[in-house]
């Protein structure tokens, strides 16, 4: 089970929702499954203004794990030991990863990625600098977990794999056989939108019709 996996796992018996992970991974998982999970992981969008490339993603799940981690560290014995275990192991997951992959990443590559980490971060701050224990509790006992495409991101990153992972057309999947009916939902008025601002603009006239 890879530590994604595991992190679900622990917080979904802690009473928690779990990262957006997409199916179990068996411990002979095939090329193919793999290839799988990874499409339906890719399907879901990204947060506004957060790298869609691997390298800069991942310096975000860094972020959001880091803030975790660093917050339970403020808690003691009162965070959830397992938890914290998990979390630090899938910390130290991306950070290897990150470090494998700085070396092939330009200046503005790396600058982006810190900044992603960073974004992830200020989700945490306000628990990190609050001085009450059980405001500090309730932000760590909220955290949802992690994004499957973490997991896949940090893979590609350490390994270098370059190429576009699959879609889920590729793999004979539909969006709506992996997505949530509300983000379906939210896509399909986003989309709606954009046609009914499009249709509202006027076309501006061509200059050549000009007398």
């Amino acid at each position: 089970m890879s530590l994604s996996l595991a992190f679900a796992a622990a917080l979904i018996l802690s009473g928690q929702d779990g990262p957006m992970v997409t199916a179990p991974t068996a411990p002979t998982e095939t090329a193919e499954q793999l290839r799988t999970r990874e499409a339906m992981a890719y399907a879901y969008p990204i947060p506004e203004n957060v790298p869609a490339d691997d390298f800069g993603f991942l310096n975000y799940c860094h972020g959001l794990i880091d803030g975790h981690v660093q917050l339970g560290e403020t808690l003691g014995t009162a965070a959830d030991a397992e938890l914290m275990r998990l979390g630090r192991l899938e910390r130290q997951d991306f950070q290897t990863a990150i470090q494998a992959g700085s070396g092939r990443r330009s200046a503005a590559e790396i600058a982006a990625g810190r900044a992603a980490y960073d974004r992830a971060m200020t989700r945490w701050q306000p628990y990190l600098t609050n001085a009450n224990a059980d405001d500090r509790q309730a932000g760590f006992d909220l955290f949802f977990g992690l994004p499957g495409r973490c997991e896949h991101a940090a893979r590609r990153v350490r390994n270098n794999i370059t190429t576009a992972p699959a879609t889920l057309e590729q793999v004979g999947l539909t969006p709506e056989e992996v997505l949530p009916p509300s983000l379906l939902e939210e896509e399909a008025e986003a989309t709606a939108e954009d046609v009914a601002e499009e249709t509202a603009t006027p076309a501006q006239p061509d200059a050549s019709d000009e007398t």
